[in-house]
């Protein structure tokens, strides 16, 4: 029997009728629809009057699950791909259905649909020519941090995902290592009823939740960085160090210190950090 096909399902975010009129279609036509959560697609297919097989296609048993999809994929079933909102694949389960299926020669097809990233990008009213998705920042302090470090001079815009319990600890970090100035956008709750976008730099935005409990869904866009001019020998290292110690002993927090020393000298700041630490 000839292999079957995948189609990869974009999904409303929160709007149900954003759901394109081929989205539509093709979970009507599938034999079968993978689902993130069958509860919640359950809700999506009765709302467009859908009746399916639902296959259960969830993160921690992705790997598990996409060899049963694969198998009936196999038999020549066409199997729908969605996830509880927005695209399959991105910061959702599907990537590793996806792989198994271009490693086996099983067609694939994408329905375009709802992203929120896009969404908060379009609506941010930031410079967002260039921009990079990072969806959900590690929960482990120290790659967190690695990773904002790595990131926070590129001159693009930086677009993550936050849950709501978590966003008042993200923003004091985004703060801490981007730049209290750094202009951003707060974007909760997109297509849905009480969806909001906020405005602000990075101090903020953090101010506004330390009395406020955040609620919803959110995306963060962060404005790109500014350019710094590179180091004409004016500064030393030392003096950059010099600089970091003394916004220290005025009260910053030693990576924004080093942050400013390095905005200043055009020294980079992983250079003056490890100078202080191994003065200290």
């Amino acid at each position: 029997m000839n292999n079957g096909k995948l189609s990869i399902v974009g999904t409303p975010i929160g709007n149900l009728s954003d759901l394109s009129p081929r989205g539509a279609e093709t979970l009507e036509k599938a034999d079968y629809i993978a689902a993130e959560d069958t509860r919640v697609t359950m809700k999506l297919l009765t709302h467009f009057g859908i009746k399916k097989p639902l296959l259960s296609c969830y993160a921690p048993k992705e790997q598990e699950k996409s060899e049963k999809i694969l198998s009936l994929l196999s038999e020549g079933n066409h199997i729908a791909l969605v996830s509880d909102a927005g695209m399959p694949c991105i910061s959702d389960p599907g990537a590793v259905l996806v792989k198994k299926c271009a490693d086996k020669g099983i067609p694939v097809e994408v329905i375009p649909g709802c992203n929120a990233a896009v969404a908060a990008v379009a609506v941010s009213g930031l410079e967002v020519d260039r921009w990079i998705f990072e969806g959900f920042l590690p929960v482990p302090k120290k790659e967190r941090f690695e990773l904002l470090d790595e990131i926070k001079d590129l001159s693009h815009a930086l677009v993550f995902y936050e849950a709501p319990h978590k966003l008042r600890q993200t923003l004091s970090d985004l703060r801490e290592t981007l730049g209290g100035e750094r202009k951003a956008a707060l974007c909760r709750e997109l297509t849905k009823i009480h969806e909001e976008v906020i405005r602000g730099t990075l101090s903020e935005l953090s101010e506004l939740y330390k009395e406020n409990d955040p609620r919803g869904e959110f995306v963060i866009v962060v404005g790109k960085a500014e350019k710094s001019e590179k180091n004409s020998g004016e500064f030393t290292l030392e003096q950059a160090a010099e600089l970091a110690r003394g916004l220290v002993k005025n009260g910053e927090k030693l990576s924004e210190a080093c942050r400013q020393a390095a905005k200043a000298t055009g020294i980079p700041k992983r250079d003056i950090y490890s100078a202080l630490s191994i003065q200290e």
